[in-house]
């Protein structure tokens, strides 16, 4: 499936028969000239007090808590196999998240987003960035750029995301530019994926709240990635953060298999 691009390998794994302690073989699903080809693995896993758990790995293995596009894309998937209702419960390892899912849009109620940092100063490559931080369910920079069509997001966001302010877990990195009122634009160098991203959800979570406490966009926010695809992002913004964060887009389906491990 994809969302806004962001394409995921999705396995019901409710049985618990996946063998996810093998991130030599779920790297090789995510290379796209010998595997599969994706930007992550997601599984559908039972859960205790939630509708399902979600559990996300990277296309180089290694497992983070959680994925915004691919969450909305598991969200569709689970309730099409009926393992959720149409508005459910996901638990994930950053937090509860609560999803509903009207055919191919999917509206994601986000975890609060913690750990901010507003206007600061990166040293990089002999400039200096001013830009703000917030983990929207993993952590992102966000750099507001003047020409968001020229930016070098390749060696900038790898510069920013293996910086020493943000060891040793690492960060994403989102270059934006303002757009309107309500309306931005994003291209984000991914953590895990190790390169630009057509999409991410939680990188467009992040500018839109970013962007919001630095009173240069207002709530709900449509913001438009590097896939072109439109998406829209609502909160309340509060003296100290913000609250209530929904995250609105698609989630496509593309193809149906089957993977055989070992092979």
């Amino acid at each position: 499936m994809h969302g806004a691009s962001n394409d995921f390998i999705l396995v019901d794994d409710r049985a618990g028969q996946f063998p996810a302690k093998d991130r030599n073989w779920i790297a090789s699903l995510g290379q796209r000239r010998t595997g599969v080809g994706s930007e992550g693995l997601i599984l559908i896993q039972s859960a205790a007090e939630a509708d399902f758990r979600m559990r996300f790995f990277n296309p180089d293995g290694s497992e983070v808590e959680m994925c915004g596009n691919g969450a909305r894309c598991v969200a569709r998937l689970a309730h099409e196999i009926g393992a959720a209702p149409r508005r459910m419960r996901i638990d994930t390892a950053a937090g509860r998240l609560e999803a509903d899912v009207d055919g191919e849009r999917v509206r994601l109620h986000m975890t609060p987003p913690v750990d901010w940092r507003m206007d600061r100063t990166l040293q990089v490559e002999r400039e200096t960035l001013r830009y703000g931080f917030v983990n929207s369910g993993v952590p992102h920079v966000v750099i507001e750029v003047p020409d968001l069509d020229a930016c070098a997001v390749v060696p900038l966001g790898r510069a920013i995301r293996h910086h020493a302010d943000f060891a040793p877990a690492g960060t994403n990195a989102n270059f934006i530019s303002i757009t309107g009122a309500q309306a931005l634009r994003i291209r984000t160098y991914e953590r895990g994926v190790e390169d630009e991203t057509l999409a991410c959800g939680t990188g467009i979570v992040a500018a839109a709240l970013v962007a919001a406490r630095q009173g240069r966009v207002q709530a709900p926010v449509a913001v438009r990635p590097a896939s072109g695809d439109l998406l829209t992002v609502d909160f309340k913004v509060t003296t100290d953060g913000a609250q209530d964060v929904i995250l609105e887009g698609p989630a496509v389906h593309v193809f149906q298999g089957e993977l055989v491990y070992g092979e």
